[in-house]
């Protein structure tokens, strides 16, 4: 139920700050509204105070809606009201409108993410855990407990990292813009700092996926490697694993955190049946010794190892929030980062560099609202924001039927002085209807997929 709730909420208050930065500046140029539309089908609930005010309404089908001018009431325009349509308005005037609607969602964006800023988040703190052999950050000299502070494209402009998800963003901006990162180390006690180079240039135009993050080897938080829950039946259990165990070691190779711990168990069974493993582990402050056989499962085609036991505590959390000044400054450059790097997936899926996979429709998004209520209003204004940029620059693409593909016409009609004829905008129009319905399957089929586990 709070997942539905969620949803509607996020879905009915995007497309009225759209639906109502078209009708405002509408409005405001002269233009009057016949109907302001929630939805589409069949009409739930009206409100219209005279009969010549606009006409707000609640429709069956939530999934958009739509400020309709009188140009297309039944029965055309009325006499004496011609002034009023929006064709008779001047270009810049209906280029306003029409851009008005993502522009509302991207100052939404700014709002939200301002009001998350100041009410604070609590998140991992960007404490490192040991990276994968032969990943980049192991190549770098990065060892488990790193406390990493700032980071930096180019050595001078450094920006402070308040956690690991402002490391996160640093590391998929730097893979996205071909640009290298260094970090400002120090040890969890904020003593030793020194600097180390991650060359991601060199990962610039690979798809930005788990597959990817394992390779730079910058994905988890530190946490201890402390047994937190043994899988009943599992091969830990039956080794004699219990839980609160610290690991040692694992066949002589010092555990310096959990992280490595996971990498040796799922690498185990990489090149056949897993051999037995000697743990060492620390057990109310005696060395024990345990054979430990880890049992052989598929992930998603490929054959890796696992003990059956959850390894490491909560991570170190920090409260993320800013003061009234920067807290708006830091969501407008958030805004307009998370624009740019909504364009620039849309760009690399359509040439081929990145996957379709990652197009997203209702059920993800009802998935992660509903996440993200459950763990607090920050979060849930976070992702609000996010689901906005996104609805703002989706809008603003150049394709008929959306908002960006008005634009177009309105660029034609400045360039050579006319408007595109009526005979081209229709075929242009089932064009453009025709490539939103398959972007509106493919995101509803990978919806489906995630959901059944196949993705």
């Amino acid at each position: 139920m709070i997942t539905l709730l969620a949803f509607i909420l996020t879905l009915g208050l995007l497309i009225i700050v759209h639906e109502y930065g078209h009708y405002r500046v509408a409005v405001a140029c002269g233009v009057k509204v016949d109907r302001f539309s929630i939805g589409f089908g069949r009409v739930l609930w009206r409100r219209q105070s005279t009969p010549d005010s606009t006409e707000f309404v609640i429709s069956a089908l939530p999934l958009g809606g739509y400020v309709r001018w009188i140009d297309d009431q039944e029965g055309g325009v009325r006499p004496g009201q011609e002034h009023l349509t929006f064709r008779s308005k001047s270009l810049a005037r209906r280029t306003a409108i029409v851009a008005a609607g993502p522009l509302a969602n991207l100052a939404l964006a700014v709002l939200l993410y301002t009001a998350a800023n100041w009410i604070g988040v609590d998140e991992p703190k960007a404490l490192l855990a040991a990276p994968p052999a032969g990943s980049v950050a192991e190549r770098a000299g990065i060892r488990a407990g790193d406390w990493a502070r700032a980071s930096s494209n180019d050595g001078n402009d450094w920006r402070e990292l308040r956690s690991m998800t402002d490391l996160r963003w640093e590391i998929t901006q730097a893979v996205l813009h071909g640009e290298p990162l260094q970090l400002r180390i120090t040890g969890n006690d904020g003593r030793g700092e020194r600097e180390v180079a991650l060359p991601l240039d060199r990962l610039s135009g690979k798809e930005i996926d788990a597959q990817l993050m394992a390779s730079i080897g910058l994905g988890q938080p530190f946490a201890e490697p402390v047994i937190a829950r043994v899988e009943p039946g599992g091969a830990a259990e039956k080794a004699g694993v219990r839980a609160g165990d610290r690991v040692l070691s694992i066949d002589n190779q010092p555990i310096p955190d959990s992280a490595r711990v996971q990498e040796l168990m799922r690498n185990s069974a990489a090149h056949g049946a897993p051999p037995t493993m000697t743990w060492r582990v620390e057990r109310g402050g005696q060395a024990v010794e345990l054979q430990v056989t880890p049992a052989v499962v598929d992930v998603n085609g490929k054959r890796i190892g696992r003990a059956g036991v959850a390894v490491g505590q909560m991570p170190q959390m920090v409260l993320v929030r800013y003061g009234a000044v920067e807290g708006f400054t830091q969501a407008a450059r958030r805004t307009w980062e998370m624009s740019a790097l909504t364009l620039k997936m849309f760009g690399r899926m359509i040439i081929g560099t990145a996957s379709l996979k990652n197009v997203s429709g209702p059920l993800t998004i009802a998935e992660y609202a509903g996440q993200s209520v459950k763990l607090g209003l920050a979060y849930y204004l976070g992702f609000l924001a996010i689901v906005s940029v996104s609805l703002g620059v989706l809008n603003l693409l150049p394709l008929p039927v959306l908002d960006g593909g008005y634009l177009m016409y309105y660029l034609f009609e400045a360039v050579t002085g006319r408007p595109v004829s009526d005979e081209w905008l229709g075929r242009l129009q089932r064009g453009g209807l025709a490539i939103v319905v398959l972007m509106m399957s493919l995101a509803l089929y990978n919806d489906v997929a995630r959901l059944l586990g196949l993705q």
